[in-house]
């Protein structure tokens, strides 16, 4: 077992995105929101790059909504 971190985002960096996100999704139309994120989660899942890591993230992201 590795003692190195787990790659991801520091929490200050999580509510950058978090405000980026939530910012992106007030000036978009409302008719238009569902097309905004599935884009975005094509774009992230490209550069991904990793079919496995994107479909755990998908699971993950549907727990307790």
């Amino acid at each position: 077992m590795s003692n190195t971190p787990a790659p991801g985002l520091q929490i200050g960096d999580l509510e950058t995105v978090y405000d980026q996100l939530a910012q992106a999704l007030d000036a978009v139309p409302a008719d238009k929101t569902e097309l905004f994120l599935v884009k975005l989660a094509l774009l992230n899942a490209q550069a991904l790059g990793d079919v496995a890591a994107f479909s755990q993230q998908l699971q993950a992201a549907q727990l307790d909504l």
